[in-house]
């Protein structure tokens, strides 16, 4: 069944790419994709550890234990959710392409970001984890420079340089850690890997140098600071589908990354020096904190509702990061919650961007205003994913950031900790001025000459935007139920 809903996007990909299908294509595929991944979901038994649904290939190559091979755990299963649900929103709001040839080369370059994606997030092997994500960058870059807008393509080389240089010192990374593993018990195998993580095999002292590189190439990914610059411009510029599947889930395989590998196998190097008394927590903290606060600033001062959004994102994976230097229970239940709630959210806000700018033409704040009298339903849908994003209790945003700030405090906190969480806090009033800001610039007031002749979203693109909300309002009231799956995966990764 995994193989399968792995083959799914690819397959169809490779169909348009030739020009053998339709564009209706894509939205079939998708819908099939997350038809796949509801039941796996139901299917799945979250009372157990360890990898379900399990498939592998023999070894690939002669005494050495790199095979193809997938299975879910609860981590995963959230992630491969989170793909699902906004592949099928990305899809009904990719651009009208009436008689453009190349739309079949547009929709599949769609699909293979979220072949990617779902590779990655199924992959049981080191290898492949790694290689499914560069799978997705490189349509990422294609779809930026050809179908983007403003300065597309000096934006598509600055992304391709950061995440080029985030992968490499990744893939150093995860070289030094696979070679930190004593040679006898080494494999690519992710629940071998589990499993001799859990007997803590990698000696404190050797733990820092892999810590740092692989923080650092993730981080790079996830757009930490100060390896941030290329988010917001990248996800403005971006064609609407793109800047949903990437800022919505393809930048949580950093942080899946770091749940996968950096906590369960390097947790001791959180607590040595780096520099004098400064810990490798503390440098993580510092970082992050430029990410809330720094970033949020940047945010507030934004005049388009494209960089806006794109800045804001980047601030809100300070939280996730937040969660996770906790490096307790309570912390990294909130981290992933909040990878799923905000992939679902920031996809929404994109995704009404879009149909803005197709709409309008400028996202200018200026020269926008009273359009909830003509686009209703887009005035509602911006407000519920504005409401979650500020994290409005009702909405899984809520659920998880209270969760990562209780995880802050939790017993064992470093002093630093709890006031890096104590000014986190402040990013939630500066979410809210923006997000709000923004509602107003838009939405209320006077409307312009352009914005009553606004139509307002129909038809499919209604109903595969209420999945968004949808999952965010049902994890917002029953969070107990998506952290029940999270619950063995996560203890695992603190044994």
């Amino acid at each position: 069944m995994l193989t399968f809903l792995l083959l799914i996007p690819i397959v169809t990909a490779a169909a348009l790419f030739l020009g053998n299908g339709s564009r209706s294509w894509s939205k079939i595929a998708a819908l099939l994709q997350l038809v796949v991944t509801f039941l796996l979901w139901f299917s799945y038994d979250k009372t157990k550890a360890g990898y379900q649904f399990v498939f592998a290939t023999e070894p690939l190559f002669p005494g050495l234990d790199l095979r193809y091979s997938v299975g879910v755990d609860g981590l995963s299963l959230l992630m491969l959710l989170l793909t699902a649900l906004v592949t099928v929103a990305a899809v009904w709001f990719s651009p009208k392409m009436a008689g453009d040839k190349r739309a079949g080369l547009f929709d599949g370059s769609v699909l293979l970001i979220s072949a990617g994606a779902t590779g990655a997030f199924l992959a049981k092997d080191l290898f492949f984890f790694y290689a499914f994500h560069e799978l997705a960058l490189i349509p990422t870059f294609l779809l930026i420079g050809f179908w983007g807008s403003g300065e597309r393509q000096a934006v598509a080389w600055k992304i391709t340089i950061y995440l080029g240089l985030g992968s490499i010192v990744l893939l150093t990374g995860l070289v030094d850690l696979f070679l930190a593993i004593p040679a006898a018990t080494r494999t690519f195998d992710l629940q071998k890997l589990q499993e001799i993580a859990a007997s803590h095999v990698i000696p404190a002292a050797a733990q820092l140098r892999p810590w740092l590189l692989l923080t650092t190439g993730f981080g790079i990914l996830v757009s930490l600071f100060p390896f941030h610059s290329w988010a917001a411009p990248a996800y403005a510029c971006a064609p609407t589908p793109v800047a949903m599947l990437h800022s919505g889930v393809l930048k949580k395989f950093g942080l899946y990354g770091m749940l996968r590998l950096v906590v369960p196998f390097l947790p001791q190097a959180f607590h040595q020096p780096v520099f004098g008394t400064w810990t490798a927590q503390d440098l993580l903290l510092a970082a992050l904190l430029g990410n809330i606060i720094y970033v949020g600033l940047v945010t507030i001062a934004q005049r388009k509702l494209d960089y806006m959004i794109g800045y804001s994102s980047v601030m809100h994976m300070g939280y996730v990061f937040l969660g996770i230097a906790s490096m307790n229970f309570i912390g990294l239940n909130g981290a992933c919650l909040l990878m799923f709630s905000h992939g679902l959210s920031v996809a929404a806000l994109f995704a009404i961007t879009g149909v803005l700018r197709e709409r309008e033409g400028s996202l200018n704040f200026e020269r926008l205003g009273g359009a909830a009298k003509s686009v209703p339903f887009l005035s509602i849908a911006f407000a519920m994913a504005a409401f979650a994003s500020i994290g409005l209790p009702g909405f899984s945003n809520f659920a998880s950031e209270v969760l990562v700030f209780f995880g802050g405090f939790k017993e064992g906190a470093t002093p630093f900790l709890k006031t890096t969480t104590i000014l986190a806090l402040w990013g939630v009033v500066m979410s809210a001025v923006y997000m709000l800001r923004a509602y107003k610039a838009v939405f209320l007031g006077e409307a312009t000459a352009s914005s009553l002749k606004w139509s307002d979203l129909q038809g499919g693109a209604r109903y595969a935007f209420a999945l968004l909300p949808i999952a965010l309002l049902v994890g917002g009231f029953f969070p107990h139920y998506v952290l029940g799956f999270l619950k063995p995966t996560l203890e695992a990764a603190l044994r």
